[in-house]
């Protein structure tokens, strides 16, 4: 090798070593200036506005460069509208985030005309909560308890968003496998028009995760207006032992398959938010990292609490595995599911 390759040999090396601290740095203030959009596809009052919200007054502090942060309300079809927008216009450079109702990763599987995404494809950053579904009814009804709600057969209208949400989902399993008497009036925008209606006399019932009932419909529990009367999970709630299970009604094997798999569903990945496909790699593990931070950030616990929001996270690793997990149910479970949940 002559001194002239070999001076050039050393100036790649120093250049390459050199560089890389560079690129580091440049990556790590990509942030800074910028503003990321945080897209919720509901309207502003709801369970999901009002996480949102929460998460995205703290989460800036945990990215390098402290970007600004902004949330948006996409709402329509049952969050669909906003989960399309994050799959097919918003740009994959790891400023914009979607949080939309979980249930839309089992629509997809169903066939549900309108959905334009494939979970499979999307950046999965993490759940603040793993949901607990009860289901709630007016005072005015008269019904006291689940029991003499099925042996009365009296029909209660429930408030429903669309299909794919557990407002939806959980009524229509129930009264398919247990004979829940539930009409459901679906296409509100969100959990803060059910309420809207709920007090208005238009619905009477509810379907909801605790998590958010508790937050935003505080001044129904506190009255007495809303009385929760079964709990539609995998295990009993902490705070309501006693509150009966939906899946202890079932009276055959499938019907408890069924209820398990919409609770599912309805659980650990219920409240996701994710990416752009395509996103950068490097941006998805900022993003995540940010969230999980955040999720342990002293100050947002505090006001997460003050609000009742309860914070059970879970990361975006976990949260992937729990929807390919969906992605890959029984074909014979999908189309019973399939005729249930139309």
């Amino acid at each position: 090798m002559t001194k002239l390759s070999r001076l050039l040999l050393l100036l790649c090396i120093w250049v390459i070593d050199s560089g890389a601290p560079l690129a580091v740095h440049a990556q790590g203030n990509f942030y800074q200036g910028k503003t990321i959009r945080l897209i919720v596809g509901f309207t502003a009052g709801g369970g999901y506005d009002a996480y949102t919200r929460t998460i995205g007054r703290h989460m800036a502090k945990h990215i390098s460069g402290n970007p600004a942060i902004i949330v948006e309300n996409m709402p329509g079809a049952g969050s669909m509208i906003s989960a399309n927008y994050i799959y097919k216009a918003a740009k994959p450079d790891g400023l914009t985030i979607g949080h939309f109702i979980g249930g839309l990763f089992l629509q997809q599987l169903l066939g549900k005309p309108g959905i334009e995404f494939d979970a499979a494809k999307f950046n999965y950053v993490g759940v603040p909560a793993q949901d607990n579904f009860v289901l709630g009814i007016a005072k005015s009804t008269g019904v006291v308890d689940v029991d003499s709600w099925l042996a009365s057969k009296h029909v209660i209208k429930f408030g429903g968003v669309a299909s794919g949400s557990g407002s939806d989902d959980i009524p229509n399993i129930l009264k398919a496998t247990i004979g829940l008497p539930i009409q459901l009036v679906s296409g509100y925008k969100g959990t803060a028009d059910v309420r809207l209606a709920f007090n208005s006399g238009e619905v009477s019932g509810l379907s909801n995760s605790w998590e958010s009932t508790k937050s935003t419909w505080r001044k129904e529990l506190e009255t007495g207006e809303l009385k929760l009367v079964l709990q539609a999970t995998l295990k009993p709630h902490p705070e309501f032992p006693k509150l009966p299970m939906a899946l202890n009604y079932a009276k055959t094997e499938e019907a408890k398959r069924l209820i398990s798999t919409v609770a599912r569903v309805h659980g650990p990945t219920v409240r996701p938010y994710v990416l752009p496909p395509d996103t950068p790699k490097d941006r998805v593990q900022i993003i995540r990292k940010a969230f999980m931070d955040t999720m342990n950030d002293p100050e947002f616990l505090a006001e997460a609490k003050k609000a009742n929001l309860d914070i059970n996270a879970d990361d975006g690793a976990a949260l992937e595995q729990n929807v390919k997990e969906i992605l890959k149910l029984d074909p014979a479970l999908v189309a019973k599911l399939k005729e249930i949940l139309k």
